[in-house]
């Protein structure tokens, strides 16, 4: 049965993010802290089963919601244009707001999709973080040249098409893919299909600051997913030439169930359990 979780809210400039703590797991003491970072307009409640098989594999779990998903705000529109350096620093805004409940715990910050991406970029940008593990899981970097296959043929023209028409009106209405989203958000996710690497954000060049990463990271894609597939998180993963990196997939064989870039979390109690011995083995800051 999925457990009922605490819904608060964090103010950072310009937004109200909302955040879901979960009840501490039965019997652990000080078990370490799983931040989950959704994906692409997924809200925070999407994550119930998965939250609750990692409090069953002994961990403590938060989730929060994106920028201007579930129930946070601002609602993305004409007006309102935020990209990837936001979403990076409301992880940092979240993690502060945890941080009373981390203390003396390892905390591991669990990125899917987008909310992978910017996980990564808040641990590179800011330097000063106390994050001691990242998990990716269906992450990867859409840069069209790493689909196989045929299918890169038609990743160039369905995200730059996407971004050209949150250009012209301004938001992403979320026609068929990834929720009503921020032209910022968009540009950079089109950039990074484009080109294969982020773009500089707030003048920081985000390629070089993922180099200088240290914190182990447990890289896993899954089996069937249709917008990250494996190859997309190897082209990630090789960026991170300086962080310990323990690259996985999360097979349909070990799910006992058949999996995409969303249906994983409702059969990821195998996955749950890999993510509670990562955490435990890390060193902590």
């Amino acid at each position: 049965m999925n457990a009922e979780y605490q819904q608060e809210f964090v103010d950072v400039e310009g937004a109200r993010l909302g955040l879901q703590i979960y009840p501490e797991p039965e019997g652990v003491a000080d078990a370490p802290v799983v931040l989950i970072s959704p994906a692409m307009g997924v809200p925070a409640r999407y994550y119930r089963t998965f939250a609750t098989a990692l409090r069953a594999a002994g961990l403590a779990v938060a989730v929060a919601d994106l920028r201007g998903t579930g129930a946070s705000t601002p609602r993305p529109s004409r007006d309102c244009s935020y990209g990837y350096a936001e979403l990076a620093t409301d992880v940092g805004v979240v993690l502060a707001a945890l941080k009373a409940r981390r203390d003396g715990r390892r905390t591991v910050v669990l990125g899917h999709s987008l909310g992978g991406q910017a996980a990564l970029l808040h641990l590179a940008l800011h330097e000063g973080h106390d994050v001691d593990g990242l998990a990716l899981v269906a992450v990867g970097l859409p840069w069209w040249r790493s689909y196989p296959g045929a299918r890169r043929y038609g990743v160039l023209p369905f995200t730059q098409g996407i971004a050209a028409t949150a250009r012209l009106l301004g938001v992403w209405p979320g026609w068929g893919f990834g929720g009503r989203q921020a032209r910022g958000v968009i540009h950079d996710w089109a950039y990074t299909a484009r080109t294969g690497r982020f773009p500089q954000l707030d003048g920081v060049d985000a390629e070089a600051a993922i180099r200088a990463v240290r914190t182990p990271v447990l890289a896993v894609s899954v089996d069937d997913d249709q917008y990250t597939p494996h190859e997309t998180l190897d082209h990630l993963c090789g960026k991170l030439v300086t962080a310990p990196v323990a690259r996985e997939r999360y097979t349909a064989a070990q799910s006992g169930a058949r999996m995409d870039h969303f249906t994983w979390v409702r059969a990821a109690s195998p996955l749950a359990g890999r993510v509670a011995r990562f955490a435990a083995r890390l060193p902590t800051h």
